[in-house]
Parts: C-alpha cells; structure tokens; sequence
C-alpha cells in the first residue's frame, strides 16, 4: 500500500465538503452505531474510495477500544484524516447537528406546549424504547459476552445495579471488569500489519490528554467551590462521556443515572426524550441535548436551549480528546492482548448495565397493560425478523401506545363518572 500517495492527499478534501458529507450522514444515518458504521463504510469504502477497507476496520477498532460515542468518533477520524482538526470538527458538526437540533427542539417543546406533553404521548414514547433497547442489547449480547465469563460479568454488574443504581457503583463495576478481563478473558494475540495515517505529532497527543485530565480534575472541584449549575451539568455530562463504551444505547444508564437519581429530570421526561431519541438519525448522544434542555436546576444565566448545547459539548468532549490523544499511539496499543482483554471485560459489563436499565426502568414504567406488551413485542418482531426501519416501528409504536393509553384513560375516567 502506497501509504506515501495517502499522506500527500491527505488535505485534498475541502472543509466544507467534509461538513456537507457528514450533513448528509447525519440526515438520513438512521438505527444506532451498528448501522451508522454501515453507512460509513459504504460511503467512504466502496463508493469515495477515501479508505481501503482495512484501514476502515482498524479505524473502527480504535473507536471500540476507547470510550464515546463510536459511530460520531469514526466520524471524527475520518474527517481528521482528510482535513486534520478542522476536519474532524466539521464532520463531527455535520454528522451531530440534525439530531442535536431535533432533540433539543423536541425539549423546548416541554416548554411551548401547555401543561406540557400529553401523558398518552409520553406513554408512547415510553413504549417506543421497548422493542429499540430490546434488539439492541440482543445485538450487544451477541458481540460481547461470548463465553461463561463474559456472561458472568454481564449477570453480576445488572444484579448489582438492580440493587444499588448508584453512579459509584457503576463506576466501580466498569473499573473492576476491565481487571477481571485482563486476567481472565483470552485475547487473540494476533494482529494484521495495516496502518492507518496518522497527521499529529506526539505533542498534540501530551496536549489533548493534559485538557482531559484537567476537565477531569478540576471540574468536580468547580461544583463544590462555586454554586454555577451550568457547571454542574457541564461536569456531570462530561463524567458520562468518558465512561462509556460503545455509544449507541449503552449511554442510556449512565444518563438514567446522572439525571433521574438527582431530581434533574423525572422518570417520565427522560423516557420520553428516549424514546423520540430512537426515531431520529444520527447519534444517540444528541440525546444529552434534550436532557440539558429539560434539567431542572436552576440556572442562573442561560436558556434552556443554550444549556442543551452545553451538555451536548460536555458528553462528546472526553471522547474526542481521548482519540486524539490516542492516535499517535494506535499501532503500539493495538498489539498489546491485555487491552483488548480488559475491553473485553469492559463491554461485558456494560451489557449488564443496560439490561439493567432495561429491566428498570424501560420495561417496568412502560409495559402497563397485555396491550402495552403486544405493542411492544410486534415491534420486536418486526425489527428483528422483517428488517422494518427502526424510525417506523418508532412511529407505529408511538401511534399504537398513545391511542391505547388514551382510549383506556378515558375509559377509566367514565367508570369514575358513573361510578360517583
């Protein structure tokens, strides 16, 4: 491979390309990592010719193995890869906007509307994330937990957030399955030689995680010296985005855990936001857009709007400096098994985390009635057995659940009429 030829034609690629390319990305990339990756490689694979299909693969591996959002961070490089910094912004901005807009959009809305959504469309809503997470952590399940180990960790890191659902202890869980899966999950020691260009030097690798580790530090020392909510959220949106692997619906109990527990966002808000998350394209980190947008804390200088943005910026922040940071280093790490050990333990143990959360609160908040499961279930069966899109079964969910609620509601309102 010529990787000479790639090297000078790395910035060939206008800026503004770039952004439009990933605009359009970011239209119509419907149903969560697994099929934003599709996208990506169809495009940029197959049609534009900008990768080979190894140097695709070990891109996507990079993003696997580093926390964020997968689907925005192989954006992100491909964009770096063909423009440097500015490009990788710009495809982050064009992939991201339409979902950021929509979501945030779709909080103000809680807003403009009089007494707020009707509760037969937040029970759809509810019911749409149903048979969207349900698929999904079969699909995580799949790719994860082969093995008795793995499903060990899986079974263990649910059982132990069913009990606590505490942030600590997720944390805690994360941490020891990375050292559980370093000492005994088997990892293939062997590796192919592709490379993949790297346009930053080393320098721009100490930069990027000296900002990281300042975030890190200093943003929980800011929430207990100054009373800025915005500060708060900042701080709490960017912890989400440097635990979590994967993206996608992975970064559904970390947020659950952040905004339901403190009072932040009620339970019914975030499902609803949830669940009109899985019928828009892009990534389902926009999702953090609508959870800043709704937070009800207090801030003291900003609108609700300018506060989804915030928490936008705060959650893809960490991933991005991570990447950077860890570019340069990429053809080292990739080679080391104990990594790709301990991240394997990592993604057993996030699949636990989200059944957990798909077992409270998805199922138990949503599924109130025979009718409600039917629903769901259908929705289920044409996601996985008839390839139906996701965004569909999302519209024929929310229609289905938000008529049924609304027909039963009224139904129970006139027993009481009769009845008193």
């Amino acid at each position: 491979m010529n990787y000479q030829k790639q090297t000078n034609n790395i910035n060939n690629i206008r800026p503004l390309k770039i952004f439009l390319i990933f605009l359009l990305h970011g239209l119509k990339s419907f149903g969560g990592p697994v099929a934003h990756i599709g996208y990506f490689r169809n495009d940029f694979v197959d049609n534009r010719k900008w990768l080979s299909n190894d140097e695709f693969q070990d891109i996507v591996a990079l993003c696997q193995f580093l926390p964020g959002p997968m689907s925005s961070q192989v954006g992100y490089t491909i964009g770096i890869l063909k423009g440097r910094l500015l490009g990788g912004f710009l495809a982050w901005l064009g992939f991201t906007a339409p979902s950021a807009i929509i979501m945030i959009g779709f909080g103000m809305s809680t807003y403009i509307i009089k007494d707020g959504i009707p509760l037969s469309v937040v029970h759809g809503l509810k019911l749409a994330a149903v048979p969207i997470v349900a698929w999904a952590l079969y699909q995580m399940t799949v790719m994860s937990c082969g093995g008795l180990i793995k499903i060990t960790l899986a079974l263990v890191a649910c059982l132990l957030m069913l009990i606590t659902n505490s942030i600590p202890i997720q944390i805690g869980l994360i941490v020891l399955a990375a050292i559980a899966g370093n000492f005994f999950i088997k990892s293939d020691s062997k590796t192919d030689q592709t490379q993949i260009y790297n346009p930053f030097s080393k320098i721009v690798s100490i930069v990027s995680i000296s900002i990281f580790i300042f975030l890190l530090i200093s943003l929980p020392i800011l929430v207990v010296f100054t009373d800025l909510k915005e500060i708060e959220l900042f701080s709490s949106f960017y912890r989400v985005g440097y635990l979590v692997f994967g993206g996608g619906h992975v970064v559904l109990p970390l947020f659950q855990n952040e905004v339901v527990p403190t009072g932040w966002v009620d339970q019914n808000t975030f499902l609803a936001g949830y669940g009109a998350a899985q019928a828009i394209p892009g990534p389902m980190f926009a999702f953090a857009g609508y959870l800043g947008t709704v937070s009800e804390l207090g801030f003291h200088y900003l609108q609700p709007w300018a506060v989804g943005l915030i928490a936008i910026i705060a959650v893809f922040l960490p991933s991005f400096l991570i990447l950077t940071a860890a570019l340069p280093y990429w053809q080292i790490l990739r080679v080391k098994p104990s990594l790709k050990s301990s991240i394997s333990g990592v993604n057993a143990a996030v699949v636990g985390l989200l059944l957990a959360v798909f077992i409270d609160p998805v199922l138990t908040s949503s599924l109130l009635s025979i009718e409600d499961c039917i629903i769901a279930f259908c929705g289920l069966f044409l996601l996985a057995k008839k390839k139906v899109p996701v965004w569909l079964i999302v519209v024929l969910t929310i229609t289905l659940g938000s008529v049924l609620h609304m027909y039963e509601t009224n139904v129970i309102l006139e027993f009481i009429d009769i009845k008193f």
